[in-house]
């Protein structure tokens, strides 16, 4: 064959390492594959890469088991090393007389189990990376994942955090996949803290759940990016066309059986199909899989359109969660935007005028040099979303209003934000220098 990859890393890594000694060509390497089907192994190579995750060791009986929770405290991570996916091998002791329950739930000692330190994570982040035969990297717009039974249950893209956020984020999903060898798409799974943290928590080297969005809401989804980058294709563009929510169709029903009409659980899922069909900018994928069991990925359906609130709105009508008070948003109008959260206290008077006047408006932190391919996209199809005028903040990154106005046929209204140095004179200056089709600030500004 020209190229053998993997669906799932839960393979025989000694058959790859055989077949590569024999000039078959595996992507990612086998070698890759090992390491990362032993989620222990993981662990202690992404730590000697400096990569940062809750602590962890190794437990081969209860009296080791012990010695972890005196180390990492309570309640306590129990985890199997092997073939723990999808909610499967991880069992919590919420203090020293749970842990042999956690540990007979994962089937004993023998088994290979290690203990980590509990990440009090506010929100989990997922990072799709993908990496070329000559080793160039892209990064995925970072993504939330919403679990339910350690499963995952919604996806939200773009993740609503900062661009701080962002940035650890795409820094630590960058260095993960570097640290390995091969090929093709890598899912970078990720704690955030409430203290700002950005802690891995695992890696899959394949397409992966928090990445199906990718197919309506990406100019490259991850399927194609992984075809193309283990045949050694140039990388395709991961930048997002629209924002969008996946929504994981879950088996429902508490035994095994075959899928027939009349069954509970398929009819559920067929309710909500049949629901959402009906939705604007809804794609449902059905994996037609043979038998249903509770909490089974059944298949999946994703939703996109012109901004994250309406998105939400036809979610909860796709699950029948609205109430009579419930009104969809209307569509942003107004773009706001600035490169950080430090111009938010000049930037945030224009939500409140619009808010005031029933304008329905949009903001959101895109930095010009921080993350350009989000300005790029953001811009690029801002008319498309329906927003008809975009009021840009130019404080550290002066020239924010003029690329963003050189990037859109819509009217940008430039803001000079005062700066801690030069008195926000070089933002004055790049935005009535800009072109003729950007309306312009005239005035240094304490109110936006």
């Amino acid at each position: 064959c020209g190229v053998l990859t993997v669906e799932i890393e839960h393979v025989d890594a000694a058959t790859l390492e055989k077949l590569e000694q024999q000039g078959v060509d595996c992507q990612p390497k086998a070698s890759t594959i090992r390491i990362i089907q032993d989620k222990y192994l993981q662990k202690v190579h992404f730590s000697r890469h400096a990569i940062p995750m809750p602590k962890f060791m190794q437990i081969d009986d209860l009296e080791g088991a012990k010695r972890a929770g005196d180390l990492f405290g309570y309640p306590l991570m129990v985890k199997s090393k092997r073939l723990a996916y999808d909610g499967r091998g991880n069992a919590v002791a919420k203090n020293e007389d749970e842990i042999p329950m956690a540990v007979n739930a994962l089937g004993g000692y023998s088994r290979g189990l290690y203990a980590e330190k509990w990440a009090p994570f506010v929100k989990e982040l997922s990072v799709i990376v993908a990496r070329g035969r000559d080793n160039s990297m892209l990064c995925y717009p970072v993504v939330e994942t919403i679990h339910r039974e350690n499963i995952c249950h919604i996806v939200k893209s773009p993740a609503n955090v900062s661009w701080k956020v962002l940035k650890l984020a795409t820094d630590v999903a960058y260095k993960a996949v570097s640290s390995l060898e091969g090929a093709g798409i890598f899912a970078v799974e990720l704690f955030l803290t409430a203290d700002g943290q950005v802690l891995l928590n695992e890696v899959a080297p394949r397409p992966h759940n928090s990445g199906h969005h990718t197919i309506e809401s990406c100019f490259t989804s991850q399927f194609e990016q992984h075809l193309r980058a283990v045949v050694g294709l140039p990388l395709g563009d991961p930048s997002i066309k629209s924002p969008a929510i996946m929504y994981n169709i879950l088996g429902e029903d508490g035994n095994v059986f075959e899928l027939s009409f009349g069954e509970p659980g398929f009819l559920l899922a067929n309710q909500l199909i049949s629901r959402a069909l009906r939705i604007p900018g809804a794609s449902v994928h059905w994996y037609d899989k043979p038998e249903m069991r509770k909490q089974r990925k059944m298949g999946h359906i994703t939703l996109v359109g012109p901004s994250m609130g309406i998105i939400e709105a036809r979610l909860k009508s796709m699950l029948r969660e609205e109430t009579e008070d419930d009104q969809p948003p209307a569509a942003p109008r107004v773009g706001i935007i600035m490169g950080s959260d430090s111009d938010l206290p000049v930037m945030k008077d224009a939500a409140k005028i619009l808010r005031e006047f029933n304008v329905p408006a949009e903001v959101r932190i895109v930095s010009a040099h921080r993350t350009p391919e989000m300005m790029f996209s953001y811009a690029s199809s801002a008319r498309e979303r329906g927003i008809q005028v975009i009021i840009a903040g130019a404080g550290g990154a002066a020239h924010l209003p003029g690329m963003v106005a050189a990037l859109t046929p819509l009217p940008v209204i430039g803001v000079p934000v005062r700066a801690s140095t030069l008195d926000g004179l070089d933002s004055l200056l790049s935005i009535v220098q800009g072109k003729a089709e950007c309306y312009k600030g005239t005035e240094l500004c304490k109110k936006a």
